[in-house]
């Protein structure tokens, strides 16, 4: 009769203890008492009955089983791990010479290149695309044309790789499984590993005769023109998304996205802050004191703007409405025109002699109140 055995105070865990936690314990006790490490008379022994703990409790449903039953459970019984032949795995120091990291990946799951699974087909690659616009365009929106090179599905064997149906063929050395399968006889049992199958490359299916058009990848190289449509509002680093206008992926699998990055230009007249857009304008003296109208540029052409009697210098006056639009909302930005009094450079004698006349009269008007 087996011995019932305490796995749990072998690899001193509690029975609540996680996967994660009995992987650190058995990595811990197995660097430990490893016989080409520990030449202790009995580490042999004790590197045994850790590796026969972690492999029940590293497995669900062993762990089930001897949570139920215990070591002397129906699981266990007949050999189980005891009476391992070590002959195999010792080094030339009389050690074990097998990487127990490895080992440790086969009890948990572990994958890695011995995974059971196939290997999956790659989704094609995204590209990126930095485009230039004017501000005028961000304001308003426009559709652009961009052309894009990029492997592209192969049209004469609609992404196959192969020159006709009948060409692609299930892998007869994996059976269409995309793995091969090999035993390995371990201290502790046997142990079946997964490697991806040589021949079709994990994909379970290989191909006879390859496509002339695209050498069998299925894709070939273009460049294709696109058509992007700006948003009204795009801000500098707007990243805009076409579905499917990426790379070709492996044999029929999807093509990758295209991502467009918006790079707004400074403009010659307007400044930009958020939505709303700033520009100076030279006001003449005398409409400046006497007021006026002016006309001042804006995003859709030119504009009036009144000055009021008096206005002094870098005044700022407020169009409503005339910047921006919002990206995510109808709220439309304002033109902001700061005012800079333009001083005649040259005056006629005429011009001079009414100046004298204001500047005297100014000064006798702030004496009464001065």
């Amino acid at each position: 009769m087996v011995k019932d055995k305490d796995y749990y105070k072998i690899l001193g865990v509690g029975k609540n203890a996680s996967k994660e936690e009995i992987k650190s314990a058995y990595k811990k006790l197995a660097k430990q008492y490893h016989p080409d490490l520990n030449k202790s008379p009995d580490a042999a022994e004790k590197f045994k009955e850790i590796n026969e703990a972690a492999a029940v409790l590293g497995d669900d449903s062993k762990r089930s089983q001897y949570d139920q039953f215990g070591a002397a459970g129906p699981q266990f019984q007949g050999g189980g791990f005891s009476g391992f032949d070590f002959s195999d795995f010792m080094s030339e120091s009389g050690g074990f010479g097998f990487d127990f990291d490895s080992i440790f990946e086969n009890f948990f799951g572990g994958g890695g290149r011995g995974s059971g699974r196939a290997r999956r087909r790659q989704r094609g690659s995204d590209l990126r695309y930095d485009m230039e616009i004017e501000l005028e365009d961000a304001a308003f929106g426009a559709t652009k044309t961009i052309s894009i090179p990029r492997m592209e599905e192969c049209e004469k064997c609609q992404g196959t790789g192969a020159e006709s149906k009948s060409d692609v063929v299930t892998c007869d050395e994996c059976g269409g499984r995309g793995v091969s399968t090999r035993t390995q006889r371990t201290p502790f049992g046997m142990f079946q590993t997964t490697t991806t199958c040589r021949k079709c490359r994990g994909q379970g299916k290989y191909i006879k005769n390859e496509c002339p058009e695209c050498d069998g990848r299925g894709a070939v190289q273009r460049t294709r023109k696109i058509e992007v449509k700006i948003p009204a509002g795009a801000v500098d680093g707007t990243n805009l998304r076409i579905q499917g206008g990426g790379e070709a992926g492996e044999r029929e699998t999807s093509s990758g996205d295209l991502y467009i990055v918006i790079h707004v230009k400074p403009h010659e007249i307007f400044e930009r802050h958020g939505n709303d857009i700033y520009i100076k304008a030279h006001v003449p003296f005398a409409a400046a004191a006497l007021g006026g109208e002016i006309e001042v540029p804006t995003l859709k052409g030119k504009a009036s703007l009144k000055i009021p009697e008096g206005t002094q210098s870098n005044t700022v006056f407020r169009m409503r409405h005339q910047g921006i639009p919002d990206l995510h909302s109808h709220h439309v930005g304002d033109e902001n025109v700061e005012v800079i009094i333009s001083v005649p450079e040259k005056l006629t004698k005429k011009q001079k002699k009414l100046l004298e006349d204001f500047e005297k009269e100014n000064k006798e008007k702030k004496g009464m109140f001065w």
